[in-house]
């Protein structure tokens, strides 16, 4: 008797009747007996030939490991029941299930045996056991299973007698299975499947350090923080309590032993404590490839500023902003603080300024992102000037020089002597800046072995050097305008071929390593102020590329360019602003550098801000004012 009142009925071939079959709910072993099949024709007419094919599958799955129970595969479809009658699955279904309601099949005791969870795991998958049987007819009855000392397999494998003594119309109750051997721990089972849901982790919720380990191919889950990606690493299920990313914050979540162990003062390149090393490199830039924004723009000391920079710093036929904006001016304007300002207002909060130098009426500014800051070291900057008086400070250099993560950057702004025919003296300007632009001073040199002491340009992983560097096109003005209306939207070259500056680089006299991009767009000097027209004052200078980008890396393709192009929109100088965008390979480093830890003009950032609320406000005011005196009339 079990605990309910129940007896338990073992299995006994000689208590069944002929004539009847037996029937158990979770088995699916039916064994007819061919005389009584004969003689109980009119009653049940085929649901043994159904059975007779369940019981040969059962025989094939009876050969599997005790180890390795698996539910019962899904019924075939039967043939026409008694009358014809057609007896889907479903109606099946539902009598096995009315049928399971009725009879009891639970055991305290048996609440570890293997039956119950084949019978848990048949239901989750939708598989029942089927009689075979129409809904219509009385239940059958199938012997019960006898006290289980023996493998699985061999249970099975024994069949029942239909024509043995048949069982007392009771409820059956399982005896407990009794395996041979020891079943594996839940914990130690792949193919359980609660604990394939439990140990399932969230990609969000991945840690950097475990994925920068499985090498460049694998899939880095940390990515550019671009506002165009953030998008992406958002955990998008709100309810979730396993993911450990906040759902109110895109950052990556820091576990108390990183901040633990984590110093930032010493490491190596592949270390993994390092600030500047290859993990945290790959966590900002999984490419490796830094978007570096550099202008050149002769204001010819004009006081009054554009209105609006965004053609200058935002042209709108680019997809995302750069991570580094490096802004060089000649002869810039008197307030060299109001130009900063504008800037920053410009740029707006996404930038911070890292550091500024002048060398008179030469202005140079770096601004950065404020994400990246943290990864620049401090800055140094040298001036050099090219007049024969050195109180006069129109004409020299001003380079700024940094490193960010483990690649040295040099940015150089000049203006070289002015005149037609005086490309000698241009030369002797550059070999000047070149020898005595003290750089770098307390930086380490991140390749001293590529390095000479006479060329500062040598001594930096990338340079940039940019500004009015006065070489002329070799040709008449109207010569030179009759090629512009021929080229004019085209390829450059046949004016490119007269050009100054090409020629002596070709030469090797000057720029020795750089490159520059291609020029498809037309000379840059000489305007009239406000026009789109060359000069027509009594000079008639001729029009030239006086502007330039130029760039030099250590190893070879370290620099990509993207765009370069004039900003042909400003008119307030009679030189048109030069751009370039590039995308520059970056290098894990050595926490062997003096951090910037941050530094960046803080006053600067607010007055931008400040100025950039305030300009917003008044376009609004603007706005509701036009708003209003465009109304015809009004309902009181």
């Amino acid at each position: 008797m079990s605990g309910h009142g129940d007896s338990i009925v073992p299995f006994n071939p000689t208590e069944l009747r002929s004539g009847e079959p037996a029937c158990k709910a979770d088995i699916t072993v039916l064994s007819v007996d061919p005389r009584t099949e004969k003689s109980n024709k009119e009653d049940i007419k085929k649901p043994y030939e159904a059975a007779k094919l369940l019981q040969d599958e059962h025989n094939k799955d009876a050969k599997l490991s005790p180890f390795q129970p698996r539910p019962p595969s899904l019924p075939k479809p039967m043939g026409l029941g008694m009358g014809g009658k057609n007896i889907s699955f479903d109606e099946k279904m539902r009598g096995r299930r009315l049928r399971n309601s009725q009879e009891s099949l639970t055991d305290p005791g048996e609440t570890g045996s293997s039956t119950d969870s084949l019978k848990e795991d048949s239901l989750s998958n939708g598989q029942g056991l089927a009689s075979g049987r129409p809904l219509d007819l009385p239940p059958i009855e199938t012997p019960s299973f006898r006290i289980r000392t023996d493998s699985f397999s061999e249970t099975d494998n024994e069949h029942s007698d239909p024509n043995k003594e048949r069982l007392k119309p009771s409820r059956i109750i399982l005896s407990p299975l009794q395996p041979t051997g020891t079943y594996p721990s839940l914990e130690n089972s792949a193919a359980s499947t609660s604990l394939r849901t439990t140990n399932r982790i969230d990609r969000d919720c991945l840690d950097y350090s475990v994925v920068g380990r499985r090498g460049r191919g694998a899939e880095r889950l940390q990515r550019n923080l671009s506002d165009s990606r953030l998008l992406d690493t958002m955990v998008s299920d709100n309810a979730s309590v396993h993911s450990m990313k906040s759902t109110y914050s895109v950052l990556n979540p820091i576990r108390p032993r990183d901040v633990r162990n984590r110093s930032f003062l010493e490491g190596s390149v592949l270390g993994n404590g390092a600030l500047l090393g290859a993990e945290e490199l790959d966590r900002y830039f999984p490419e490796r490839r830094l978007g570096v924004y550099v202008a050149t723009w002769n204001m010819q000391g004009e006081k009054g500023l554009p209105y609006n920079l965004d053609d200058l710093l935002l042209p709108t036929d680019t997809d995302f902003a750069q991570d580094i904006y490096v802004i060089g001016v000649q002869e810039g304007c008197p307030d060299r603080r109001e130009w900063e300002i504008r800037l920053q207002e410009t740029l707006g909060p996404y930038y911070v300024m890292l550091y500024a130098a002048a060398h008179g009426v030469l202005y140079l500014t770096v601004f950065v992102r404020r994400d990246l800051i943290w990864f620049c070291s401090e800055v140094e900057h040298a001036t050099v000037t090219t007049r024969i008086i050195s109180q006069i400070k129109t004409k020299g250099a001003v380079g700024i020089g940094f490193t960010f993560f483990g690649t040295s950057f040099l940015f150089i702004t000049s203006h070289f002597t002015s005149g037609d025919s005086k490309v000698y003296e241009r030369i002797l300007d550059y070999n000047k800046i070149i020898e005595a632009l003290a750089l770098p001073r307390n930086l380490p040199d991140t390749n001293p072995y590529r390095s000479t002491t006479s060329d500062v340009t040598t001594r930096f992983d990338e340079v940039f050097w940019f500004g009015d560097f006065n070489f002329r096109l070799n040709k008449a003005r109207g010569e030179v305008e009759a090629i512009l209306n021929q080229v004019m939207g085209a390829d450059m070259s046949p004016l490119l071929q007269h050009d100054q500056l090409l020629k002596e680089m070709k030469k090797g006299s000057i720029f020795k390593g750089f490159q520059e991009a291609s020029i498809h767009f037309p000379p840059t000097y000489k305007f009239d102020i406000g026009c789109d027209v060359y000069d027509t004052t009594t000079k008639q200078r001729t029009p030239s590329y006086t502007d330039r980008i130029l760039y030099r890396n250590r190893q070879v393709d370290d620099i990509k360019v993207v765009k370069y192009m004039s900003c042909l929109s400003i008119k307030t100088s009679d030189h048109r602003p030069v751009i370039g965008m590039f995308q520059v390979k970056l290098r894990p480093g050595r926490d062997n550098i003096p951090l910037g830890a941050g530094q960046f003009d803080r006053s600067l950032y607010l007055e931008g801000i400040r100025r950039r609320i305030t300009r917003e406000l008044k376009k609004r005011e603007a706005a509701m004012k036009n708003q209003n005196n465009s109304m015809v009339c009004t309902i009181s």
